[in-house]
């Protein structure tokens, strides 16, 4: 029988059980996940250096791609590396303050993905729709005004809803059944009242995800009515917005699924969940790279002249 703590006493450290169910066969889960952690290291690497070192990738579009490929490569660091200990020797302890920080950076790189994408949204905007005003709202000095809101929106929000999530007592249990620390996979094992974190989850993940995916359609729509509209051929930039919803799509699906697992009554297990929440960030940041490698004309040139030069190197 499991010891509670008395309940003016909160636990402090906490066990990331994700899988569990699976027993032995846990180990073998490291396989795939590591393969997926190597693979999102090297392309996104790939990537950032490509564009750092190519002054042909140094336009608004590219830069941005730039910044997608830091998000994908920063985002499994945060748990990759504890999920494969788990799995192979079962460190699975963490403690709040950890656990916390841990919340905090995944949340933070999620938010600025999808704020990456609405800018990509903007920059094909004005590319298509508003060409002569292209380099006057996308020039560094215009570009740094518009972060500012998106970027003080998911500072803002991600740190009410940690500060919120560390003022609770978890008095009753300190097993969380994932395999890094979620907001609602914590918060749920809380003694008190745990409705106000549960109305800010919900009202950072619809003013997130939720409005920059209902931003970007808006704009995509505008681009796809101009284009038709006007009868020009803007192929090369549709097949970037097209690259665009694919991603935004398959993250967001991943996102509400996850995110709503918890709050809504349905029968999808623990196992599932997890594997849902880990796709949220691994698949993303695996594919990305790949699909602007493979759909944008000028970095998968860059990327063939690399491949060709490093196979003239002197051995």
């Amino acid at each position: 029988m499991q010891d509670f703590p008395p309940q003016n006493i909160s636990y402090t450290t906490f066990k990331l059980n994700g899988f569990l169910a699976l027993g032995e066969w846990r180990p073998i889960l490291s396989i795939p996940y590591f393969i997926m952690f190597l693979l999102s290291c090297l392309s996104n690497s790939i990537m950032i250096y490509l564009i750092v070192s190519q002054k042909t990738l140094h336009s608004p579009m590219y830069v941005l791609i730039g910044f997608m490929s830091v998000v994908d490569l920063c985002w499994p660091i945060c748990f990759v590396p504890s999920l494969l200990l788990n799995f192979l020797f079962e460190w699975n302890g963490i403690s709040l303050v950890s656990c916390l920080l841990q919340m905090f950076c995944i949340q933070l790189l999620g938010a600025f993905q999808s704020t990456v994408l609405v800018w990509m949204a903007l920059d094909r905007f004005f590319a298509i729709c508003r060409p002569l005003y292209y380099h006057k709202h996308m020039e560094f000095h215009s570009f740094l005004k518009c972060i500012i809101v998106p970027v003080t929106r998911n500072l803002l929000l991600n740190i009410i809803m940690i500060s919120l999530a560390g003022k609770l007592n978890f008095c009753a249990i300190n097993e969380i059944d994932h395999c890094f620390c979620e907001h609602m996979g914590l918060v749920q094992l809380a003694c008190g009242d745990i409705s106000i974190n549960n109305l800010i989850g919900l009202v950072s993940t619809f003013l997130i995800p939720t409005s920059d995916f209902l931003f970007i359609t808006a704009s995509y729509i505008i681009i796809f009515a101009s284009v038709m509209k006007s009868g020009k051929s803007h192929l090369k930039a549709l097949n970037t917005c097209i690259t665009h919803i694919i991603v935004m799509t398959v993250n967001l699906a991943f996102a509400l699924i996850a995110f709503m697992s918890y709050r809504i009554r349905n029968n999808i297990s623990p196992g599932v969940r997890v594997f849902l929440s880990t796709m949220y960030i691994l698949f993303p940041s695996c594919f990305n790279p790949i699909i602007y490698g493979v759909r944008t004309t000028e970095i998968r040139k860059q990327f063939l002249k690399f491949v060709n030069n490093m196979k003239v190197l002197p051995q």
